[in-house]
């Protein structure tokens, strides 16, 4: 851990430099060893600011916190880092990467490479691509719902009507005669009728 403490227009006591280390040793649990860092404090007319900046090997992390006490500042400017470091870290972590099994081949194991014509000077190569011999399912997700059956018959116009009012994109009902009929609407907004 390599620290660059900088004080403009202030005078950086023992004390403040050790409490910086101190936070910044508290980092290199989030961090490991491997950064340098470069602080700055500062003082404005009464505001008293901090600037934490840690260099890494993918990305820079920057503090940056005012107040009107400059250790204060500090722990607000080490807090905020540790915020873009958790963060960072728990992306790292999220991305999930594929195993070498996983991989799609483009060698002979996944497309086959054949020559159609009548000669061989007039033959095109076609590339045929084989298909994984198993199948992912998805679980379906169900959820009962009363809202779109009819319980009484109904004429197909009194279904339809019934449809639309509910705002339904499938809609159970039995006809007169005690057929079960469902209306689904379609991605293009007109309504089909399915006899079961």
């Amino acid at each position: 851990m390599n620290v660059e403490v900088i004080g403009r227009q202030y005078n950086i006591t023992p004390a403040v430099r050790k409490e910086v280390e101190a936070g910044l040793e508290k980092l290199t649990k989030i961090l490991g060893d491997s950064f340098k860092s470069k602080v700055i404090l500062s003082v404005e007319k009464h505001r008293n600011i901090a600037e934490i900046t840690i260099k890494r090997r993918a990305n820079d992390l920057v503090g940056l916190a005012e107040s009107t006490d400059m250790r204060t500042a500090i722990g607000e400017a080490l807090d905020h880092i540790e915020k873009q470091a958790l963060k960072h870290n728990g992306r790292r972590r999220n991305i999930k990467r594929k195993g070498k099994a996983d991989w799609k081949e483009t060698g002979d194991e996944q497309a086959l490479t054949i020559a159609v014509g009548a000669t061989a000077t007039t033959a095109v190569p076609i590339i045929v691509h084989k298909f994984p011999s198993i199948t992912r399912t998805t679980e379906a997700h169900l959820t009962r719902s009363q809202d779109a059956v009819a319980l009484r018959p109904m004429t197909i116009e009194e279904a339809v009507k019934e449809c639309e009012f509910r705002d339904r994109e499938v809609f159970v009902f039995r006809d007169k005669k005690g057929r079960v009929n469902v209306l689904h609407r379609r991605k293009d907004g007109k309504i089909e009728l399915i006899e079961a």
